[in-house]
């Protein structure tokens, strides 16, 4: 039997088009981390963190091998909340070495001076969540200062009161000049179309709005997509 002790909990691996980010359209191998250690309002993975979920245990060798098995080159480590896992930053090195394009979705939560010290480094997708999440005092506005242009902030937007909140956020620590920023809406609360038009009545040069694709291609309760 696998030792837990060195094993990940994979709450699901598979191959798909990225969602979301940077590579949004791009097939990408995902690896879906189980437990985190925020409880968003709108949380669209939380089945991936409770208890009783069903998971595989995996060594950072079998996740490295699996990935080299698909012929995919874009890794997305997500969760859950993948920073929580112990052997996180050697599963990322095995994953640049075998030549996989790493990218990590983080909820904004965990220090990430470790993992930019990296080289090379994986791409990271920080979260700042809005009052709407009920999660924001749990942000590291620190994070902003390890960003670089190869990262991006998603802001996971519910109503008008989070655009505003993002915009301040925006303009205080000067993001657009830092990273890629990303306008998401969470699916069913606020339409798009009231995201742009907070966008142009502000004059947000450099904020992207993006849609979940995953959710418009497929239904949006959907796993492994």
């Amino acid at each position: 039997m696998v030792n837990d002790m060195h094993c990940f909990k994979v709450a699901e691996k598979f191959v798909s088009i990225n969602g979301e980010g940077q590579r949004a359209g791009e097939l990408a191998v995902f690896l879906r981390f189980c437990s985190c250690n925020l409880n968003c309002s709108y949380c669209d993975t939380r089945w991936a963190n409770t208890t009783y979920v069903k998971y595989e245990l995996a060594t950072a060798e079998e996740l490295v091998e699996y990935v080299k098995s698909t012929g995919v080159k874009n890794v997305t480590l997500t969760g859950g909340e993948p920073l929580l896992q112990t052997d996180i930053i050697r599963l990322i090195v095995l994953l640049e070495k075998s030549g996989a394009e790493v990218e990590i979705e983080t909820n904004g939560s965990i220090l990430l001076k470790d993992i930019v010290s990296l080289s090379p480094r994986p791409a990271i997708t920080a979260d700042y969540k809005l009052p709407s999440s009920r999660m924001e005092t749990y942000m590291l506005t620190e994070n902003f200062s390890y960003l670089t242009l190869c990262d991006s902030v998603k802001f996971v937007v519910g109503d008008f009161g989070d655009l505003v909140r993002a915009e301040e956020i925006i303009n205080k620590y000067g993001l657009t000049n830092i990273c890629h920023i990303y306008f998401s809406p969470v699916f069913g609360k606020i339409k798009p179309e009231e995201i742009v038009k907070f966008i142009k009545a502000h004059k947000l040069n450099g904020v992207r709005l993006q849609l979940q694709l995953h959710k418009i291609i497929w239904n949006p309760d959907m796993h492994g997509v």
